[in-house]
């Protein structure tokens, strides 16, 4: 297994670098100056000519790619002569349009999006999980048919439909969740739990839909292997048959489609944090493209990249943890 990880980690950093060139060159190939969306609509030539040289986008284009992976390691300067600023490692750009690094913008939006994302997991993850068993286990009944018609019902709505419903019914009529925009945990962790509860409903409700038909399908599938049947004629308890031999088993597809939609999230709940205003990664993306922020735009495009590239790593190492039969070479 440590040469097959080895490989992959060579696999991905080229595979990173070769995405961060066609991310690079893509957003430098559009046919909007750069160094002109870095100032207002009364900005001159002069003004103009002064931003593009302080940004290095008077450098050939790959002189600027060279600059950019420099910066990511070791830090970059910007301007020439007198007028110059440093952006420090890990540099990944600086936004004229906030007048900041790209990096510290990333980095206050980041736990904002990764908070969001792993508390929705878990919940969808037991949830989905959870129902998904019940429903196999109970095929053809009324539990049954119960849960695939809710789950069907769940998944057929889009996240931001369900946030609305959950503002308006939970937090405007009702009044059952405050809210008092985001704020941190080490702030106040019950205005913390009170921002964040409605989005983490809004993303589990339409993921453990998708879920729970993924785990009765696949705990059917195994639940009419000879060695489920073996297992039971051995007089092994029923919760043994079901968690250790029946679900271990149906886990592979589980977990591929959980470490990939984590990911996804991790590089940007894009509408839910836009529907409940929280200040994470989706919200810096949908920003910087109304803005025409190229850095931020770039960064934040790279950054989800590298999170669906990691999770597929990940997600390839645990298949040989979760089941036996399989063995990475």
């Amino acid at each position: 297994m440590a040469s097959y990880i080895v490989r992959r980690l060579v696999a991905m950093v080229l595979m990173l670098i070769a995405l961060s060139m066609i991310v690079f060159l893509l957003f430098n190939a559009l046919p909007a100056d750069p160094a002109r969306l870095t100032c207002g609509k009364a900005c001159t030539p002069q003004v103009i000519e002064a931003n593009r040289t302080r940004l290095g986008l008077d450098k050939p284009l790959y002189e600027q790619y060279g600059d950019f992976v420099k910066g990511i390691f070791v830090g970059r300067t910007y301007g020439s002569g007198t007028v110059t600023f440093e952006c420090h490692k890990p540099c990944l750009g600086y936004s004229f349009r906030r007048g900041e690094q790209v990096t510290d913008l990333i980095t206050k939006a980041l736990p904002v999006t990764a908070q969001l994302a792993i508390g929705a997991f878990i919940l969808w993850i037991v949830f989905g999980v959870s129902v998904g068993i019940i429903a196999a286990l109970k095929r053809g009944k009324w539990q049954d048919r119960s849960i695939m018609a809710v789950a069907l019902f769940g998944y057929s709505f889009p996240s931001f439909f369900i946030g609305l419903l959950l503002l308006f019914f939970v937090q405007i009529k009702w009044g059952l969740v405050g809210y008092e925009g985001y704020v941190s945990f080490f702030d106040s962790p019950s205005l913390w739990f009170q921002g964040l509860i409605l989005p983490w409903i809004a993303l589990a409700l339409l993921y453990a839909a998708f879920y729970a038909r993924l785990t009765r399908n696949q705990m059917l599938e195994t639940l009419g292997d000879d060695y489920i049947r073996t297992a039971r004629a051995k007089g092994l308890k029923e919760r043994t048959v079901i968690g250790r031999h029946a679900l271990r088993a149906g886990l592979t597809p589980i977990v591929t489609a959980a470490g990939l939609d984590l990911a996804g999230l991790l590089g940007g709940a894009v509408i839910t944090e836009a529907v409940f205003n929280l200040p994470g990664i989706g919200r810096l993306s949908i920003d910087s493209v109304t803005d025409s922020d190229l850095p931020v735009i770039t960064a934040t495009v790279l950054i989800a990249a590298t999170f669906v590239i990691v999770a597929n790593l990940v997600v390839d190492v645990l298949y040989a943890v979760i089941d036996p039969r399989v063995r990475l070479t």
